[in-house]
């Protein structure tokens, strides 16, 4: 492939784990918008990797690292970090097919508004409707006691308690905006901005270090952007259905910690404990379900 001198200088990092073919998908799609891509391997036993350097084996811009284990997320971005040559950072997971231009248009809008940390892209479902989950309000302890335990009620009093945290029902923004928060999925980071702020939280492994990131880029005075503008198709959780279980265990876990960082006072001290009993019940009851449909699957 021939590199562009056009493209703009940014390092994408890619955390792979048994993406099959669409990681190939995922940088032949994006690596000519990009300066390089950086995939961090983060054990995979699927054949990815092998089928990625196959088709990478004449492209200097793909370099990538075997972590020999699962690292989890957080861990392997640092480690993207760390080895990737340029200051502006793309973390674009694997299961995501960006759109051409639409790393011109994040780069664009990082670029114009100065006081930005990241800006996020306008993720779709294959179906072409906006996806869950990349535009966001920050989760508080409050939200989470009211709708864990049905006291919507509450909200007549309270309104912002029982706020969606989603923001895909709503009508697209004409521009870019300033969020809460965007997804992990894809975001465009500042290197100056991560500088000051610190890089991905290890104590995560996997879900919610997105959210605990916008959160310590908004207080520390940077802005989150939203682009509709840059747009991808994101077959999300094709990475994570062989192992349901134990992505939802680190998904409810993850939860519990950001609660536990962000949330203080003597209200978010007393909602703690029911929320996280809360948390692990709705955890046992997926976990109860999962059995239950194998049961009867193999009763069939």
């Amino acid at each position: 492939m021939l590199q562009s001198t056009s493209r703009p200088a940014v390092s994408v990092i890619i955390v792979n784990y048994n993406a099959g073919p669409l990681l190939v998908d995922c940088i032949a799609a994006v690596l000519p918008q990009v300066a390089e891509v950086v995939v961090v391997d983060n054990g995979s036993q699927d054949g990815s990797v092998e089928q990625l350097w196959v088709w990478a084996a004449n492209e200097p811009a793909v370099k990538v690292l075997l972590s020999g284990s699962n690292l989890g997320f957080a861990a392997a971005c640092n480690h993207g970090i760390a080895a990737a040559r340029y200051d502006n950072f793309l973390f674009l997971n694997p299961d995501c097919r960006l759109q051409p231009g639409a790393v011109a248009s994040l780069y664009a809008s990082l670029e114009q508004n100065p006081r930005s940390a990241m800006v996020g892209a306008l993720l779709l479902n294959p179906d072409g409707s906006e996806q869950r989950g990349c535009r966001r309000r920050f989760p508080s302890v409050g939200g989470a006691f009211v709708r864990l335990f049905g006291l919507e009620v509450l909200s007549r009093r309270w309104p912002q308690l029982a706020a969606p945290i989603e923001m895909h029902t709503q009508p697209l923004p004409a521009a870019v905006e300033p969020v809460d928060a965007v997804s992990g999925a894809c975001m465009l980071v500042r290197g100056a901005a991560l500088r000051e702020v610190g890089a991905w939280d290890e104590g995560y492994f996997l879900h919610c270090e997105d959210l605990d990131w916008c959160m310590r880029f908004h207080r520390a005075g940077w802005q989150v952007l939203f682009d509709p503008a840059a747009r991808g198709i994101h077959h999300q959780g094709a990475c994570s259905r062989a192992t349901p279980l134990f992505v939802e265990w680190h998904k409810h876990k993850g939860m519990l910690r950001y609660f536990r960082k962000f949330n203080r006072g003597l209200a978010a001290a007393v909602l703690t404990v029911p929320v996280a009993m809360g948390v692990w019940l709705h955890f046992t009851l997926l976990v109860l379900r999962q059995f239950g449909r194998r049961l009867v699957g193999g009763a069939a």
